[in-house]
């Protein structure tokens, strides 16, 4: 196998849960240029047939599945309608995540004041967002014994950030809980199954508008903070993780197993000096 074909997709089937999201949607349409078959897990109708329509045009084969992650007979039902179609499953990107307004605390709220239930919502749909999928299709995938699983953490699990309370704490166990299953499932199922973890820096995202950007829609001094920690100067562009996507979901990185992947313009390894 030379070097480019290893980073090839072709037949794959890779389910993406929260396709319908900003950066969900950049990695079903690269995946889909990669050579991929890809489902498109969503709450929007409208958006997964809308993103499915885009790949199609592309070329491509998506398919929209209407679920929800946090609902276990939904996300049966979406590997039923997605064997159906396509016969297997090679591959899952846990996409679906993101911040709970109530577990975000602002620099002027109480730190005591936030509800529990709010911290809870956020693990839910990003640490269980993340589970509940997994259980799921890699059942399937470990009756081959073959499959990719990437899961979605972020630089709050890395780097203490102001603000997003529920939503760091969720991140971090998304990276605990992919270091101990890539053990597991190598160990039962040997070097065919294998799971990792994609850590993006700052996106501009559906999600965390409301914290990176003022009302006009200029950045906000939160925002400017960490254009400034980055050695590039700039907030990350959703294409821009596409690269590693396709190299943590392809043979370029079989022996890759258990990390978490940081693509974040340098913002971790800068002191500040």
């Amino acid at each position: 196998m030379n070097a480019l074909e290893q980073f090839s997709l072709k037949g794959k089937v890779i389910v993406v849960t929260g396709g319908t999201g900003v950066l969900g949607g950049a990695f079903t349409e690269s995946l889909a240029s990669a050579g991929a078959k890809v489902a498109i897990i969503g709450r929007n109708k409208d958006r997964a047939n809308e993103r499915a329509r885009s790949v199609r045009e592309a070329g491509g084969e998506a398919l929209p599945v209407i679920a929800d992650v946090l609902d276990e007979e939904q996300v049966h039902r979406a590997k039923t309608e997605i064997l159906q179609r396509w016969e297997k499953i090679d591959g899952l990107i846990n996409a679906a995540g993101g911040n709970v307004p109530g577990a975000v605390i602002s620099p002027d709220q109480d730190l005591f004041s936030v509800k529990t239930e709010d911290i809870k919502k956020a693990v839910d749909l990003n640490l269980y967002g993340t589970v509940i999928p997994t259980q799921i299709f890699a059942e399937e995938m470990s009756r081959y014994k073959k499959g990719v699983i990437l899961n979605i953490s972020s630089l709050a699990a890395q780097r203490p950030l102001t603000r997003v309370l529920g939503y760091s704490v969720a991140k971090a166990a998304i990276e605990s809980y992919t270091r101990w299953m890539a053990v597991e499932l190598a160990q039962r199922y040997g070097d065919g199954m294998r799971i990792n973890a994609l850590a993006p820096g700052v996106f501009l995202t559906v999600q965390n508008k409301d914290l990176l950007l003022n009302k006009d829609g200029s950045y906000a001094e939160r925002t400017q903070k960490f254009i400034t920690h980055t050695p590039f100067g700039r907030l990350g562009l959703p294409e821009e993780l596409t690269g590693t996507v396709i190299w943590l979901m392809s043979d370029a990185s079989k022996f890759v197993n258990g990390e978490t992947v940081l693509v974040d313009g340098g913002f971790n390894a800068y002191s500040g000096v």
